[in-house]
């Protein structure tokens, strides 16, 4: 069985409808010049950690295909220890991880009004329970398998590249399929905030939350067992929840004191609590047993740090790849 694996949960880079303050759930909206820098930068900063990701899953609209390709393309200049290049995976796009369809308000200012339901245009938002099912659907056929894997040698790292509402739930829904008390925050993130499980925090623009699973029992070869339709969770009141924010509904980035130190990776202390989420009961989740869970990082940013949006509104504009960078014009000299 696979020993261990190291999950992140990734938001897209910035888009031009998050400048322009849109809705942009299903509307397939491109990276600004600046997201692009921001995707480029994680893939670098992935590269830097010595990261080989074993598969990388991404939404099926441009802007996290966009992001999910410059994490893909930094890993290219990795080699294993006797110079050979490491494989690299294709990045696997699936409709099921894109963003809330937000019906009759894609493409509208967030200030604007709702249309009226009684017009013939009307279209309704997609409702949480459609969400809930997209990311059991994800889960249930692409991420826990992967825990099956028979090799024994094999330590997973797993990409997914998504979208700020929906990795919300994707991440609650991911916590009804991990062991009672198995998920814990690192010390680090401990000492900063104590935030719910279930309320993490929102996503900014290439954030991302990193967790490490390990195999307690080893020697368990029933990984992925069926349980009960409607599990008993846990809440603890003195945690304190953090307030989720959204850039696809607002740019604006709250600082995070979570991440601005960093993430620590050391010994953890338990957090007993669960996602306190209810499951369908038309769908027993699978729990993925003998895994323990640590949350390495929160809404991830360090590869952010010195970043700045080049101006005169291009750092804004849509991101061209037929665009030469200015650099080419630049020449060296050629020394007699």
């Amino acid at each position: 069985m696979a020993r261990s694996m190291r999950l992140f949960l990734i938001r897209h880079g910035e888009t031009v409808d998050n400048v322009a303050q849109l809705y942009a759930g299903s509307r397939d909206s491109a990276l600004t010049n600046h997201g692009y820098q921001q995707a480029t930068r994680l893939g670098l900063h992935f590269k830097s950690l010595d990261l080989t990701f074993t598969h990388i899953f991404s939404s099926h609209l441009q802007r996290a295909v966009k992001t999910a390709g410059r994490i893909r393309d930094a890993q290219f200049a990795s080699t294993d220890d006797d110079n050979t290049v490491k494989a690299v995976p294709d990045v696997k796009q699936l409709p099921v991880l894109m963003e809330k369809d937000f019906g009759s308000m894609e493409g509208k200012k967030f200030h604007d009004r709702p249309e009226n339901k009684d017009t013939t245009s009307f279209a309704d938002a997609e409702s949480k329970d459609s969400m809930a099912r997209r990311a059991d659907s994800f889960l249930n056929e692409h991420l826990l398998p992967l825990l099956d894997e028979a090799s024994k040698d094999a330590d997973l790292v797993v990409a997914i590249v998504s979208h700020g509402i929906f990795l919300s739930t994707l991440w609650r829904r991911l916590l009804l399929h991990l062991p009672h008390k198995s998920v814990a925050l690192s010390p680090g993130l401990q000492a900063i905030a104590r935030p719910s499980l279930e309320h993490l925090g929102g996503w900014s623009n290439t954030g991302y939350l990193e967790l490490r699973m390990t195999r307690i029992d080893r020697g368990d070869s029933t990984v992925v067992a069926q349980v009960p339709a409607v599990p008993t969770l846990e809440r603890c009141s003195s945690l304190v929840e953090m307030p989720a924010t959204n850039e696809d509904l607002d740019e604006t980035e709250a600082s995070d004191p979570a991440t601005e130190h960093g993430s620590a990776r050391q010994q953890v202390s338990q957090v007993p609590t669960r996602a306190a989420v209810a499951a369908s009961p038309a769908i027993r989740p699978r729990i993925a047993r003998g895994w323990s869970s640590t949350i390495l990082a929160i809404n991830g940013k360090d590869h952010l740090r010195g970043i700045k949006r080049t101006r005169g509104g291009i750092g804004s504009s849509r991101h061209d790849a037929s665009q030469s960078s200015i650099k080419i014009f630049f020449k060296r000299c050629k020394t007699v």
